[in-house]
């Protein structure tokens, strides 16, 4: 059966709960493993995204390169290339012992580790591809994780927990970018020894290797979660068969159920987090060329910025609750695209630390309420009987584009300068509000 219809994406016209009960969803079991699952799944992003930006740029590779190398996150957008194989398919040995979804989430909570302990042995001030070809390591384990995971959250709970859930696992994932990005700073900033060149790449080696050790979270949490009553193995009867339900069924399933609105719902995936995404590439070498020191970003983009995000979060898992998704997604939306133009405004401050902190405060708390609500508008589309293979695909639409376009946000800076990009990428989210009073318009 499927988990909604079209008229289930936006929960706008169902009964809505009390506000007690309500706030009750997130002390449920499956709520509080999300925590813990979401910080396995929000610590590596930043190692390859956001963190890695702040070390190359201090390394003194260009703006422009490191624009192209944040290319290495489009292993996001093509997961649901490989998505039907962590659907469906078996580890020898460890699907018997952990189920479908956790031996998957084990082998590449593994992979992730290995790659961050690679990245930290690599020195991009000496060569850059070493640290991108365990950078890509790293991006593709935590795909692949993240196809298990959301599979796994999706299973977890019904259509009306799914913004719980949401709001949960982005509370964990929200304070694994903390870690993975105040922390590496802090530790980094520790551990290094004055030199001329005010870099010491054994501060970052050591700051590495303590987020490799830090996916102990994610291991043990796995190990000791039961798997999803949904995530029982699927046996094919042979080849075709399984290329069928696998490859075929998912795909056709979402097109039949969602007809030609499809499309619809697929361009509003595909641009809803453009402006954050686009504009995020640049944040950290933005904060360098500033002359904010590590210890500044870490307290106030990497922590209070982050804290501000989980406020966002829970209240947009709350919001969407009572007041239905779709208005949740519109208000995101606006305010998201809204908070960039603060950020052309802090080109004109200087070094100001108080303007940083105004700042990252809103546009963190912007980010929250629009990543829970679209987390939970992206998990009613799916079909329970394929949830990994259609959030995947899901997901994967909302990066293609978006990442793509970031690859070139160095040239642009390098172009205009920060100002006119940050109003760039402000103009990106435009179109979104159309889409999304398009889409609820078709569901009212």
């Amino acid at each position: 059966m499927s988990q909604s219809s079209p008229n289930a994406a936006g929960t706008d016209t169902a009964d809505k709960p009390s506000w007690r009960a309500a706030l009750a969803v997130y002390l449920e079991p499956a709520s509080l493993r999300m925590l813990a699952l979401g910080f396995s799944a929000g610590l590596p992003l930043l190692l390859v995204f956001g963190t890695l930006s702040f070390w190359l740029r201090e390394a003194g590779v260009n703006r422009a390169t490191i624009g192209f190398i944040s290319w290495v996150t489009l292993m996001y957008a093509f997961k649901w290339c490989w998505a039907p194989l962590v659907d469906r398919l078996p580890i020898p040995g460890l699907t018997a012992m952990f189920g479908r979804r956790r031996s998957w989430l084990l082998l590449s909570q593994l992979g992730i580790v290995i790659g961050v302990i690679g990245m930290a042995f690599s020195d991009p001030k000496v060569a850059v591809m070493p640290i991108v070809w365990f950078a890509l390591l790293v991006a593709f384990s935590s795909a692949t994780q993240d196809i298990a995971l959301d599979a796994f959250r999706i299973e977890s709970g019904d259509k009306d927990r799914q913004a719980a859930l949401s709001a949960t696992y982005q509370t964990g994932y929200r304070l694994a970018m903390i870690w993975a990005g105040a922390g590496v700073l802090w530790i980094a900033a520790r551990a290094e020894v004055a030199t001329p060149e005010k870099y010491d790449v054994n501060a970052w080696q050591t700051a590495y290797l303590v987020m490799a050790a830090s996916m102990l979270v994610g291991i043990v949490t796995v190990l000791l979660s039961k798997e999803p009553a949904h995530a029982a193995i699927i046996r094919a009867k042979n080849i075709a068969e399984w290329f069928q339900s696998a490859l075929i069924d998912p795909f056709a399933d979402f097109f039949k159920r969602y007809g030609w609105h499809a499309a619809l719902v697929l361009a509003l995936i595909a641009t809803y987090r453009i402006s954050d995404i686009v504009m995020g590439i640049m944040a950290n070498p933005f904060y360098v060329d500033m002359g904010y020191t590590k210890n500044e970003v870490a307290s106030i983009a990497k922590v209070y910025g982050v804290i501000m995000t989980l406020v966002g979060a829970f209240l947009g898992g709350v919001l969407s609750m009572k007041f239905g998704v779709m208005r949740v997604l519109m208000l995101g939306a606006i305010l998201s695209a809204a908070s960039n133009l603060l950020f052309a405004w802090l080109t004109t401050r200087g070094h100001d630390v108080t303007a940083l902190t105004f700042v990252i405060s809103l546009d963190n708390l912007s980010a929250g309420i629009a990543s829970t609500a679209f987390i939970a508008y992206m998990s009613s589309l799916t079909n329970i009987s394929y949830s990994a293979t259609q959030y995947a695909l899901l997901s994967s639409m909302m990066l293609l584009l978006p990442k793509w376009i970031a690859g070139f946000s160095g040239v642009a800076v390098n172009s205009v300068g920060y100002a006119s990009f940050f109003v760039g990428t402000a103009l990106l989210g435009v179109p979104v509000l159309v889409l999304i009073w398009l889409a609820s318009r078709r569901l009212s």
